[in-house]
């Protein structure tokens, strides 16, 4: 049986790879730094370099949305049940299935799939303070709220 728990320990597996890759990559730039600096002086190097620390930067950048996903993550009671929907609400609609608490894409089980989005999302900005009964329209199309788990 799919609960809240589940989904929520598949977003925190999907941040920690994520977080885990890109600390990766990051060492990968620095020792590509370290083995240029070694490297003949010139243009070609100086824009080898240039080019890696621009690699660095973007890096970090993504490493701190990590984090802040995986701070979010931390901060959702999967235990509460609002009467609204909350971050940690799963929301049954008459489209689809979501679990608002970050972006990490389709969970497939049980023959059920639950989009896991944030609540920065367009459509996870339309459902949160929504209720059971509510309507929200997306993409030219309505979508009721039938259940919140």
């Amino acid at each position: 049986m799919i609960t809240k728990e589940i989904l929520q320990d598949f977003c925190t597996s999907h941040v920690k790879n994520r977080i885990s890759r890109i600390e990766k990559d990051i060492n990968l730039v620095q020792e590509s730094l370290a083995s240029e600096t070694k490297s003949s002086a010139g243009d070609k190097h100086e824009t080898g370099r240039a080019m890696l620390q621009l690699e660095r930067e973007k890096l970090g950048e993504q490493l701190k949305d990590a984090e802040k996903m995986a701070l979010i993550l931390s901060r959702i009671s999967v235990r509460y049940k609002a009467n609204t929907i909350v971050l940690g609400s799963w929301v049954k609609t008459s489209k689809s299935d979501y679990f608002l608490a970050v972006s990490a894409g389709e969970f497939k089980a049980e023959d059920q799939t639950i989009y896991c989005i944030s609540g920065g999302t367009p459509i996870g900005q339309l459902l949160l303070g929504k209720s059971i009964g509510d309507v929200i329209a997306y993409k030219d199309e309505k979508i009721r709220i039938v259940e919140i788990l």
